[in-house]
């Protein structure tokens, strides 16, 4: 009754279009003829095909729990050599007289394994770093590989921040300081001189330029960093007073982590061109303009300017930026800055994906009707019933109406005592069956009426995914960010089942009840029925972005367990690195308990109760048994051995 799609015409096609993998894996996910997800991490025209099921299943023989973060090591590299390789093609065909240098905003992703892939990969087109704090700047400096590459230190700079960038300096390393607000080149000046090292310095500008999407805040006149018209001027005047203006050498703006819309990103970019234009007539040599982040990824496939997508290609947006540029600065003869992108969402979102299984499922459809509806005094049963078998194409906002009536009274019959609760299931039985009806029927109208398309919203099943959203998809319950879902396998058969996810915490939020789509918002996605004898797996794609470092331990559900794989260009892959999930005493760590006095404590409980004859010695090595090896185990549902 369920079934939405054939399974005689059900083809691999179907679940392409489907889950719109097309539409947002890049190239890199797809879906091959046995129904596995498949990832390719040199991109679709190159290299092998991964089965992602495969690589699921050999993780569990390894001995490692679902869930698990997979990292796809190789699309870092081909995200770095698209970035880099599209902007020297543009550059070459325009004729532009400047270099590009890309640079990877830590904080987008902190971990030890991105950041050292970054700068590995990027090594040949010295593409660099940006840091915002000491501890981030301390470890960009230890990683950089090309002292050709940029290091751009953003944010609040104490006189500890300041010294080591310019210990850097001297060390051979390309390090800009932005000054970010007034106060900061007062405190350079006096470091640089001390230390007798030159600093090479940025200014962060506040555009008036103000990108659409869910981070229009960054721009703008009320931004919170960055430097106005007058403070601009203000540093210029310092630095001459100082004569030091030749170390003035960058101008920085950033207008949204995700830029949906290609307007806004030319937009910037003639303003902040305009600006650079006047520091190079005051004297100050120029000769770098970063534009910041903003390079968007397709969350939902539908090319468009929602913020979970984007209306511009990788070639077009390096196009824009580059003859905008020229565009304003070859009109007094300015030369051509070397161009500065802060892109880390961009780099890293594709290559890490969650994994985890489904534990168990909470359906709509409820049991049968009974051939005999028991007796009722109130006749609620009967009305609900002939309300099921009246169901047509034109009564069905009749029906629908009498349903909820039916509904309201059901349950305040019951609250005052006058149905069983018997009497209440059957009741709630009944109408399911009827808006399971309705939606059926209201798939064959031209015109569904609008209290209906609200109730389709509410026509799902409940799959119970091994993992927790706030810990591994915090965005996806902190502003709705869009990410997309899809099994790993089946995918050669239909799914029969409309369905959100829940996570294993127990919190209300804790779900995924939005899911991309190319022309609606979606409320549910279609999964397939589970089998008794086999895991059924989900992923989550496009995770690499500042969902590995922002999640917390609500539940004190703690990481997971995180495995990287590199793919060789003959089909093999290796395992590369394999980092446990915390166990259930370090989360308990972090919180501040101390493990080793709550074990005493568990020891001294369990004495108490053999004193109180509750349970026999024998008893209590069994009980203290168990709870240190929980101590041990993993935060998240591990299965009986």
């Amino acid at each position: 009754m369920r079934t939405i799609y054939s399974k005689d015409k059900w083809s691999i096609k179907d679940a392409s279009e489907l889950y719109g993998v097309k539409n947002w894996g890049a190239g890199y996910f797809s879906i091959d003829t046995s129904g596995d997800a498949v990832v390719t991490p040199f991109g679709s025209d190159h290299g092998p095909r991964i089965s992602l099921y495969e690589v699921a299943r050999e993780i569990e023989d390894r001995g490692f729990s679902m869930p698990v973060l997979l990292r796809i090591e190789n699309i870092l590299g081909s995200q770095i050599k698209l970035l880099n390789e599209t902007f020297r093609k543009v550059i070459k065909e325009t004729g532009y007289r400047g270099e590009y240098r890309g640079v990877y905003p830590i904080k987008v992703n902190q971990q030890e394994q991105v950041v050292e892939a970054i700068t590995q990969f990027g090594k040949e087109y010295s593409h660099g770093l940006e840091a915002g704090s000491k501890p981030e700047l301390i470890a960009a400096i230890s990683m950089m590989k090309n002292r050709e590459a940029c290091l751009i230190c953003n944010g609040y700079k104490d006189e500890e921040f300041i010294d080591i960038g310019l210990y850097a300096i001297s060390m051979g390393f390309k390090v800009f300081f932005v000054v970010e607000v007034p106060g900061e080149v007062d405190l350079i000046i006096e470091r640089a001189k001390r230390l007798q090292v030159k600093p090479n310095l940025g200014l962060r500008i506040k555009l008036s330029t103000q990108a659409e999407g869910k981070w229009s805040s960054s721009g703008g006149d009320s931004s919170v960093f960055g430097l106005g018209m007058s403070h601009v001027v203000d540093v210029v005047d310092r630095l001459k007073k100082e004569e030091m203006l030749d170390c003035l050498q960058l101008l920085h703006y950033h207008i949204g982590s995700q830029i949906p819309n290609i307007r806004d990103i030319r937009a910037g970019a003639m303003e902040a061109c305009r600006i650079y234009e006047e520091l190079t007539k005051e004297g100050a040599p120029m000769g770098y303009l970063d534009l910041g982040g903003g390079l968007a990824v397709d969350y939902n496939g539908s090319q468009t300017d929602y913020h979970s997508s984007r209306n511009y290609s990788m070639e077009e947006y390096c196009w824009d930026i580059v003859e905008t540029v020229i565009s304003v600065l070859d009109r007094n003869n300015i030369a051509h800055p070397t161009l500065i992108t802060e892109s880390g969402r961009a780099v890293v979102a594709y290559y890490s994906l969650l994994l985890f299984n489904i534990l168990d499922v909470s359906s709509f459809l409820p049991p049968p009707i009974p051939e005999k509806l028991p007796e009722s005094s109130s006749g609620l049963l009967d009305n609900l019933h002939s309300t099921y078998e009246m169901i047509s194409a034109k009564n069905i906002q009749e029906c629908l109406n009498d349903a909820l009536f039916y509904k309201s009274q059901a349950r305040q019959l019951f609250k005052h005592g006058q149905l069983s609760i018997r009497e209440r299931a059957l009741a709630d039985n009944l109408v399911q069956h009827i808006l399971i009806k309705l939606s059926q029927v209201a798939r064959h109208l031209k015109h569904v009426p609008k209290d209906l398309k609200t109730v389709n919203q509410t026509v799902y099943d409940i799959y119970y995914g091994n993992f927790s959203l706030f810990q591994s998809l915090p965005d996806v319950w902190a502003i709705d960010q869009i990410l997309p879902v899809m099994p790993i396998h089946r995918l050669n058969e239909p799914p029969t089942h409309p369905a959100i996810i829940s996570d294993i915490t127990c919190d209300c939020d804790g779900k995924i009840d939005n899911f991309p789509d190319p022309y609606n918002e979606r409320r549910s996605i279609m999964l397939h029925e589970l089998k008794a004898d086999e895991e059924y797996y989900l992923g989550v794609f496009l995770v690499g972005a500042y969902q590995e470092t922002l999640g917390d331990l609500h539940n004190l559900f703690g990481d997971t367990n995180v495995i990287s794989i590199h793919v060789n260009r003959d089909g093999t892959y290796k395992f590369i690195r394999e980092v446990e999930g915390d166990s259930v005493a370090d989360v308990l760590s972090i919180v501040e308990y101390d493990v080793r006095t709550m074990k005493n404590r568990l020891r001294k409980i369990a004495e108490e109760s053999i004193e109180l004859g509750l349970i026999t010695p024998k008893d209590r090595k069994a009980i203290i048994e168990c709870f240190f090896d929980g101590l041990g185990g993993y935060t998240y549902f591990e299965k009986e051995d």
